[in-house]
């Protein structure tokens, strides 16, 4: 079975080990077991488990432990098992011996071991097993074998390790059977001498044959065996062995042993000598190596997670605690000694030991005295790192009553130092010392308390005395403290210590607690007060109930939520309540002496100082509590005379007396009375006793003194006191003029400090009814005579300031101050401050930085008071406004900077306050607005930057009063302002913009306030700053453009205007007084337009640059124009005999400059149709008039002298046209008229009306046609104007504007019926106008049918007047170019006979338009294919063509050419189509020359004949250059014709010349006939 287990380790189970599961049995195991290579290491640990498991379950037989026991060890022989295999083997072996632990014995002492070890894994069971009870009777045995196992091992660690524990085992068990007694010993198998001997070898081998020091780890197991071998070793062999053992020790220790062995080891040396009860010598005399090694290991630090750290510290002291049992003396002088060392680690260890060893000594008077010498030098060293350990000790030796020896004071300081708020000690520092201060006595803890050094450990010695009080208390015993009144040299007195803890609670959060520990200590000591003799139990009472309500008030707020003031009213309350329930004036009167103590004593730290404020509240309501007045009184005169010279001392003073004053107000004033006579009665005065030199001071500081008391007073009393202030303000004025020392500047800053620290408190009152001060008046008048003393040349101190201040102060009491002595002081005030140097010249003049600095602050507080002056001058009524700033003139006009700077910065803080007050349901009137604008608007453009800025500031306040003011006026009459009405201002929009300022204002000022504005602010035009006189001029010019239609007195002030620009103003303000005078223009046309046209002819420069300013402006342009339109087209005289009247020339002057700019454009193009007419009807005027010739009327400035360009009336007035139409933007137009000679023309009374067509054509060509019915619309209705000028020029614009398709198409208008009237008018140029408007008629469709009707008439004027004849073609050439339909062939052919005669007319320009015409209106033709008619009458033309052609106008041969290229295109001629319109005035002949050919053609006889036939006509012509034409025509026909189509006679005629011709040149021609 064995051999299936085993054979294959790899292929073992869990099952395979099971052997009861399997059927195995245990004597199988067994032989496996034996077979060391058939068994694996896991299976062999399986198999051990369960072999251990059936032994200690008794479920093997006893029969084979023995051979299980001898298997194992057989097997151990041969192998070393380790880890857990190593246990499991042990563990079997000692279940084993359990049962049989002979066996296992037996086994150990087997001879098979005979010079070497046994199994390691069997000393380990055996080490274990002699632990058990049942082994007792093999100790001795075992003992002798293993102790000759100790002396063979040297060497090998492990076996070293392993027989320790066997000794560590035996010892173990043998030392418990020696304490079980006679039963124990008996067990054992020997007797306890041969064990003790056993023992005493053993440690003899373990120390001298074993290598301790180089084996830390055997050292360690040796020394634990050593601490078990003293107990078996008899004391007195181990005594003699302490010197041996000592050595020994003391080299470990020099290893790296650890500690704990050693201690341990001593201690138990030591433990087992001193059951003895005696020592020895030996030990006695190792005492110091003892103490050494202990310390040593006493300096180590502990390590409270490691057990043998803390066992090593407990041991060592175990020790030292053993050593004072035995060698008492000598180790506490090796102790007291030790303390004395430098080293502060060898210091605590000391304490410690003290500790340790202290509390079971006797305490003699001598040991009390010696130690309290030592500790006292440790407590005077006081080492850091001492600390802990000092006051562990302390607080023993307090449990001691050592505190109460004669140096125990020097400890309690310790402590009280130790117990402070200092962050250099630690928490638990204090918490040692608060235990170690509870077993101080009260009424000394009590002391402690009170006493000023031990502040820092307040809280720690209230903490302390509470809870000793409490646990008084607590044990029935009253911690009374009456004998502290018996004793006041020892303790503090009751007085002293409520003074002290109410004191310290006003801190309360003071190292968090000091608050709350002050009353708790007094709520604990409340029983004391109670039962004083003099005391009333009400007290108590009242503590119990209103201290606890405090500390809840503490406890549920923090330093930052607790209000400090009103806790401090709650302490003071409480305290005076306490006081009233004292009810003891004899009590109150220490009470008030320990406080006025404290007052003079707190004089230190910042602390202190803030404590010193409370007490003089707690010496008032002290001194309030009482009812003795004599008392009181006496007690004020000692404050009094308390020192003054710090404020919060004077401020405490005031505190107190305002305190008491509600129950002793007229003891309070009267002894103020009395303490002022310091101040003015010289035989009692203490200040003169002073020297010289303390005495101004001395006086300020009493005077200050009494004038904080009224102050707080005042404030504190507010109406009780109010019946005393004239009495108060009499005093006051005593004070200084009876002054009994020099009234220099100090004492008069002093003075003023003081009395202005009471008039701000009494200012702050509230004033419920009129309260009468007469001596306000007086006060008033003394501050202006102060400010009048100050020098002007420099500040030095705040005299003005304060004086200022004070009289502002007095502002809500009557008699109120009248207009007069109000003005009076406010120039006084205004002159005393804004004539002092600038700040710059302050500096300078500074002799040094500091200083400098300081008047810099002085100046600008100055300033600060007087506009705290103005403003509540304005305050009390508004309407005192305009009266501050009219003061402020003459310095806004200064010269110097500052000054303007000043007074600037004043009035914009005035207005600017005036605002913030918002109270405008009480308007505030300013009469004089005008003047005020112009006073601050003109500085908006002065040359101090600042000064421009503040002034923007102060017009923008002035604006917004007067817009919240008509806001509110208008929202009491239930009207509205629409939104987003007018301009937004603002100050940046003000800034360095006087005209935006006049813009704003304009619209505020009257009738009046705008004149007399405007005619000041021409005064500031010749100002001789540039930016001041530039602001005069736009803030006039905006006020202008905005209301100048609501000025009065307007004639004088266009000719100031005037005026002052005949002056030499800076350009700039030039240009803005030009822009005020147009501004004024265009409001006030009918009176300054005038005035200017009155000025002679031709105008200077100025005048000429105002015209030329005229036009820069829409409105005022529009304006002007339309008066000097009304003039232009006014009727005038013109008669030849009349005189001429200049005033419209003078209008073409001013248009000329108006229209000159480009600004002019938008005005000029809204006006454009009446002004042109009412120009171009001004030049046929002019035409008329009889004009000096060359007069000069209108010079146009250049550049230069050279460049000056004179003009008379119609050249003027032909500019003034140029002008008109180059500010409508036809620069086209002009270049048109001028190419067309338009202007000599329009120059010409005869020509002037083709002029007039001519410029109307180049309208009508270059112009919008929105502009051209516009003139429409203007000329209709003067087509009928009695005024001839004015008649020609409105048709001859009629009649052209027709040209343009829009205006002919204009819907409701009977054009061709009022042109055919105007046919009918006997006057030519009526008659041409009208054919020139029926011909621009006919240029657009939709006219031809009432066109048709016209045509007989229009023929009519074919033979009259040229330009009539001319004109009539040129209506008759559109009608037929521009017909539309067949019928055009017919009028055509009606018109063509009286057409034909004009080709060849006389006149150069009939010829011209007529032969054009034809060659128009046989374009027209061509659309229609002609008929036989049609062409007959053609046939006719051409003749008059051919003779025209020669003719030496160019125009005429041009026209010729035209005409020539369409007849040959009607007549479909196409060969002579190239020949026509190639033709030159040189080539004519070619002409003739190639026609007479192509009518050569068979064909064209007929034709040819008939222009022979016609040709004979012309010879007859009285035009010789027709006939001469006539005679080349037919010569070159007869040259290129056969002869026998001519007839004879008609050869003869020409031959004989009948025709008039020269007959030479007849020959000549003709010389080509056969």
């Amino acid at each position: 079975m064995s051999s299936l287990v085993f054979s294959q380790p790899s292929q073992c189970t869990e099952k395979d080990l099971e052997w009861d599961l399997l059927g195995s049995t245990t004597k199988d195991f067994l032989e496996a077991l034996q077979i060391v290579s058939k068994v694996s290491a896991d299976n062999e640990l399986e198999a051990l488990k369960l072999l251990e498991s059936k032994i200690s379950n008794n479920t093997i037989s006893a029969a084979l432990h023995q051979r299980v026991t001898d298997i194992i060890t057989s097997r151990l022989r041969i192998m070393e098992p380790e880890g857990e295999l190593e246990e499991m083997f042990t563990s079997v072996l000692v279940a084993l011996g359990s049962s049989c632990p002979g066996i296992i014995m037996a086994s150990l002492w087997s001879k098979q071991y005979s010079g070497r070890l046994p199994p390691r894994t069997l000393l380990l069971a055996v080490g274990k097993l002699i632990l058990q009870s049942g082994t007792a009777m093999y100790i001795g045995a075992t003992w002798a074998y293993v102790l000759r196992l100790l002396r063979r091992t040297q060497e090998a660690e492990k076996e070293m390790l392993v027989l320790c524990q066997v000794v560590s085992g035996l010892a173990t068990s043998a030392r418990k059977h020696l304490d079980m007694g006679s039963v124990g010993e008996h067990a054992m198998d020997i007797a306890s001498n041969e064990l003790a001997i056993k023992a005493y070898l053993t440690l003899r081998v373990l120390f001298n044959r074993w290598p301790l020091v180089t084996k830390s780890r055997v050292a360690e197991k040796v020394l634990v065996i050593t601490s078990h071998l003293f107990f078996l070793i008899p004391p007195s062999k181990l005594k003699k062995q302490v010197n041996w053992l000592m050595r020994r020790l003391t080299t470990l220790a020099l290893t790296d042993l650890r500690s704990f062995y050693i201690s341990q080891c001593i201690c138990q040396m030591l433990d087992a000598i001193a059951v003895s009860g005696y020592g020895g010598e030996n030990l006695k005399l190792q005492l110091e190596t003892i103490a050494s090694l202990l310390f040593q290991v006493l300096s180590e630090k502990v390590i409270q997670s490691e057990p043998l750290s803390v066992q090593s510290h407990t041991s060592a002291l175990r020790a030292f605690y053993l050593l004072s049992k035995l060698y008492r003396d000598p180790l506490f002088e090796m102790l007291q000694e030790r303390m004395k060392a430098e080293d502060p680690e060898a210091v605590v260890s000391t304490l410690e030991v003290f500790k340790e060893v202290f509390h079971g000594v006797p305490q003699t008077e001598e040991l009390k005295r010696d130690m309290m010498d030592s500790i006292v030098m440790v407590v005077q060293e006081d080492r850091k790192p001492v600390r802990t350990a000092l006051l562990n000790f302390l607080e023993m030796l307090s449990h001691l009553e050592y505190l109460n020896l004669p140096k125990g004071n020097i400890i309690i300081k310790y402590l009280i130092k130790l117990s402070g708020s200092e962050p250099v000690n630690e928490e638990a520092i204090r918490n040692q010392c608060f235990k170690i201060l509870q077993t101080v006595p009260l009424p000394k803890l009590m002391t402690l308390v009170c006493e000023p050094s031990n502040a820092s450990a307040f809280v720690v010695l209230c903490e302390s005395a509470t809870e000793v009080a409490l646990k008084a208390r607590a044990q029935g015993k009253s911690p009374y403290l009456s004998s502290f009144q018996l004793t006041p040299s020892e303790f503090v007195s009751p007085q002293k210590l409520l003074t002290h803890l109410v004191l310290c609670a006003q801190q309360p959060y003071r190292e968090k607690v000091f608050g709350i520990s002050s009353l708790r200590l007094l709520y604990a000591l409340h029983p004391i007060t109670s039962l004083h003799p003099v005391v009333n139990a009400g007290v108590g009472q009242l503590w119990m109930k209103e201290i606890p309500q405090m500390l809840k008030i503490l406890e549920e707020h923090t330093e930052k939520t607790l209000n400090q003031e009103q806790w401090e009213a709650r302490l003071l309350q409480f305290s005076n309540q306490s006081l009233a329930a004292i009810n003891d004036d004899r009590w109150l009167e220490q009470l008030s002496m320990s406080v006025l103590d404290r007052i003079v004593g707190n004089q230190d730290n910042q602390d202190k100082q803030e404590q010193k404020a409370f007490l003089y509240k707690f010496f008032g309501f002290t001194l309030r509590t009482s009812r003795n007045s004599k008392l009181v009184q006496t007690m004020l005169s000692a404050l009094l005379d308390t020192s003054h010279k710090e404020l919060q001392e004077r401020e405490g003073i005031a505190m107190a007396l305002s305190i008491m004053s509600p129950r002793h107000l007229t003891t309070v004033l009267d002894q103020l009375q009395e303490y002022g006579t310091k101040l003015t009665d010289k035989d009692t005065s203490s200040i003169l006793k002073l020297k010289k030199e303390l005495q101004q001071k001395e006086w300020g500081l009493v005077c200050h003194t009494i004038y904080l008391s009224y102050s707080t007073m005042i404030s504190e009393r507010k109406g009780a006191i109010s019946r005393h202030l004239d009495s108060i303000l009499a005093l006051v004025l005593q004070h200084y003029h009876n002054c009994i020392v020099e009234k220099d500047t100090t004492l008069k800053l002093a003075y003023l400090d003081a009395l202005s620290h009471m008039t701000t408190i009494l200012s702050n009152q509230p004033v419920y009814l009129p309260i009468r001060i007469p001596h306000k008046l007086d006060i008033v008048a003394f501050m202006g005579e102060l400010i009048r003393e100050e020098p002007l040349d420099c500040i030095s101190s705040s005299i003005r300031r304060t004086a200022i201040k004070v009289v502002n102060d007095f502002r809500k009491f009557e008699p109120f101050l009248d207009t007069e002595s109000r003005a009076h002081f406010l120039l006084t005030c205004y002159k005393g401050v804004f004539s002092l140097p600038s700040l710059e010249v302050l500096l300078e003049e500074a002799p040094d930085p500091a200083e400098g600095q300081a008047r810099e602050e002085l100046l600008k507080t100055t300033l600060l008071s007087l506009l705290r002056f103005l403003e509540a001058v304005v305050t009390e009524k508004p309407v005192h406004t305009q009266t501050c700033l009219e003061l402020l003139e003459t310095w806004l006009n200064s010269q110097k900077n500052h000054e303007r700077e000043r007074a600037m910065w004043c009035a914009a803080r005035i207005l600017g306050y005036t605002i913030k007050m918002n109270n405008f349901k009480m308007e505030i009137p300013f009469t004089h607005l005008g003047h005020l604008v112009r006073m601050l608007a003109v500085r908006c453009q002065d040359p101090v930057d600042n000064i421009c800025y503040l002034s923007s500031q102060a017009v923008y306040s002035l604006y917004s009063i007067l817009l919240l003011q008509k806001q509110m006026t208008r929202q009491n009459q239930n009207l509205w302002e629409e939104d987003g009405r007018g301009e937004v201002y603002s100050p940046n929009i003000f800034y360095n913009s006087t005209f935006k300022i006049g813009e704003a204002f304009a619209g505020y000022f009257t009738q009046l306030h705008l004149t007399n504005m405007v005619l000041k602010v021409m005064d500031d035009l010749t100002e001789s700053k540039p930016r001041l006189s530039l602001a005069a001029a736009q803030l006039m010019s905006a006020v202008m453009k905005k209301r100048g239609k609501d000025m009065i007195k307007v004639k004088e002030i266009a000719e100031g205007i005037l005026q002052r620009l005949n002056w030499n103003l800076e350009p700039n303000t030039k240009e803005e007084t030009l822009q005020a005078m147009c501004a004024l223009a265009g409001s006030n046309t009918c009176t300054v337009i005038p005035m200017l046209l009155s000025k002679p002819l031709p105008w200077d420069r100025i005048t000429l640059t105002l015209w030329r300013k005229l036009g820069t402006e829409r409105d005022t342009t529009i304006n002007v124009l339309q008066w000097l339109i009304g003039i232009l087209e006014m009727a005038h005289s013109t008669e030849e005999t009349a005189e001429m009247d200049y005033q419209p020339v003078a209008v073409t002057c001013a248009l000329c400059e108006m229209l000159s700019g480009a600004l002019c454009q938008e005005a000029v193009q809204e006006l454009l149709p009446r002004l042109l007419l009412a120009v171009l009807w001004h030049i046929y005027w002019v035409t008329q008039q009889n004009a000096p010739q060359k007069m000069v009327v209108y010079i146009q400035e250049g550049s230069s002298e050279s460049k000056k360009n004179s003009f008379d009336s119609t050249g003027c007035a032909l500019k003034v046209v140029k002008l008109v139409l180059l500010a409508g933007s036809y620069e086209g137009v002009v270049v048109y008229a001028s190419d067309y000679n338009c202007w000599e023309r329009l120059s010409s009374p005869k020509s002037y009306y083709i002029g007039i067509m001519d410029l109307t054509s180049a309208m009508v060509k270059m112009c919008d046609p929105s502009i051209l019915h516009r003139i429409l619309n203007h000329v209709k209705n003067s087509l009928y104007s009695l005024d001839e000028g004015r008649k020609i020029l409105t048709r001859a614009f009629y009649a052209q504007l027709l040209w343009h398709r829009s205006i002919a198409q204009t819907e409701g208008q009977d054009f061709l019926g009022i042109l055919t009237q105007w046919l009918k008018d006997p006057d030519h140029v009526m008659q041409e106008v009208g054919l020139r408007g029926i011909s621009n008629l006919a240029l657009h469709q939709g006219n031809s049918e009432a066109l048709k009707s016209l045509i007989p008439s229009l023929r009519g004027f074919l033979t009259a007047d040229v330009r009539v004849t001319v004109q009539a073609v040129k209506c008759l050439r559109n009608i037929i170019y521009h017909w539309q339909g067949e019928d055009i062939k017919a009028i055509f052919c009606s018109i063509c006979p009286h057409l034909r005669p004009l080709i060849n007319d006389a006149r150069d320009l009939v010829r011209i338009v007529a032969t054009s015409a034809l060659g128009h209106m046989l374009k027209g033709v061509i659309k229609y294919k002609p008929g036989a008619t049609m062409k007959k009458e053609l046939h006719k033309f051409l003749l008059p063509l051919l003779l025209s052609i020669q003719d030496n106008n160019t125009e005429v041969v041009k026209a010729c050419r035209g005409a020539l290229t369409e007849w040959v295109k009607v007549i479909d001629w196409s060969s002579l189509t190239h020949t026509y319109q190639h033709t030159t005035l040189s080539d004519h002949l070619q002409v003739i020359e190639e026609t007479c050919k192509y009518l050569a053609y068979p064909g064209k006889h007929q034709i040819l004949g008939e222009l022979l036939s016609q040709s004979f006509m012309f010879l007859k012509s009285p035009q010789t250059f027709l006939r001469i034409a006539s005679v080349t025509f037919i010569g070159f026909t007869i040259r290129k014709m056969n002869m026998r189509y001519v007839f004879e006679e008609d050869l003869q005629v020409i031959r004989n010349g009948e025709y008039g011709l020269v007959p030479g040149f007849c020959i000549t021609q003709m010389g080509g006939m056969g």
